[in-house]
């Protein structure tokens, strides 16, 4: 009898442990695995860091896999090539591709929709005309500092060509490049340039002053991807939405993430980066046609078909809409502001 009953106990461990294993295994691939690219290490594409800091990864089911790769070719030629699903970026070569006839690319998302990159260098340096004839750094030839830089210089009177622009690879070597002396000056955004200020360099252009129109970070993605994992993408931008939220409304767990990820610890340098960027980072992931029309303006002379293409055909706004139409935003906001 007690032979018998040790038996039944044991089957129906067995089982127990059985079963067990494969609601664990289950709850392992619940995690949709999810493949996404960031462009730059600056507080304006800091959401994906924020959304695993806060656990927001796990609460919409996400397995993402987030990897880095300087903006420019590099970035968009990875979303383009199908070697990432979605990707966190300035929206300049996205654009020209969708303008030589690339129909794929969609912009589901903003973060920023102007520029607030400066000019920054040595104080011998007063203005932006005494840069002729220098050298300013820029993380790539194409990319949004150098779109930037441009736009600056014709601003203030000043031709391009009356400059040279040099190619860092990435904000940290543009920020190396600066303080080394290698280049007479550098395009940087926050929170690098305020470090470059507490190391004695100044301002030549402040670029939150001219606040010039541009998708400068934006979320993208291929309409295959949409098509196939609607539901997937759908969780993504809410993780990111939340963590928007955080980012506007939670100064010291963003400054915690920042820390970690950027390895500055001054409170100085991210009080003033987190002071001048906040103000034009969009709280509910707009992206404003106006931007993408900058970029249709500017490439237009080289790219006669960008003429023809209205910003709105770009955009799939279709999760933004269901998060504003379901009362998502409403609740993640209600009481933040």
């Amino acid at each position: 009898m007690l032979l018998r009953l040790a038996r039944k106990s044991i089957r129906v461990l067995a089982i127990s442990v059985f079963f067990g294993a494969v609601l664990a295994h289950s709850g392992a691939l619940a995690a949709d695995k999810l493949l996404a690219l960031y462009s730059a290490r600056v507080m304006s594409q800091s959401m994906p860091w924020i959304a695993q800091e806060a656990g927001l990864l796990k609460k919409y089911d996400l397995d993402l896999q987030l990897i880095y790769v300087a903006a420019g070719a590099p970035a968009y030629a990875a979303l383009i090539s199908g070697d990432v699903e979605v990707e966190l970026a300035g929206a300049s070569g996205f654009v020209r591709a969708i303008a030589q006839g690339n129909s794929e690319v969609a912009f589901i998302a903003g973060v920023k929709n102007v520029l607030t990159h400066s000019i920054l260098a040595k104080p011998e340096f007063k203005k932006i005309e005494d840069l002729r004839g220098k050298k300013i750094g820029v993380t790539r030839i194409g990319s949004n500092p150098h779109y930037f830089a441009i736009q600056a210089l014709r601003h203030f009177g000043l031709d391009p060509k009356d400059v040279t622009f040099l190619q860092t690879g990435g904000a940290p070597e543009t920020f190396a490049a600066l303080v080394s002396g290698s280049i007479d000056a550098a395009v940087l955004t926050a929170p690098t340039d305020a470090q470059a200020i507490a190391l004695g360099f100044h301002y030549v252009v402040y670029g939150s002053d001219l606040r010039i129109p541009y998708a400068a970070t934006s979320f993208v993605t291929r309409r295959a991807v949409i098509a196939k994992r609607p539901l997937v993408l759908g969780r993504f931008l809410r993780a990111m939405a939340e963590a928007a939220m955080i980012l506007h409304t939670d100064r010291e767990f963003t400054y915690k993430v920042l820390k970690k990820q950027l390895r500055i610890d001054d409170r100085k340098i991210l009080d003033a980066a987190y002071n001048s960027e906040i103000k034009v980072l969009e709280p509910r992931l707009v992206i404003k046609p106006e931007a993408l029309q900058a970029i249709l303006d500017e490439i237009s002379p080289v790219e006669p078909r960008a003429k023809k293409i209205m910003p709105q055909e770009m955009i799939d706004s279709r999760f933004l809409d269901e998060m504003e139409k379901s009362g998502f935003f409403e609740q993640l906001w209600l009481g933040k502001r």
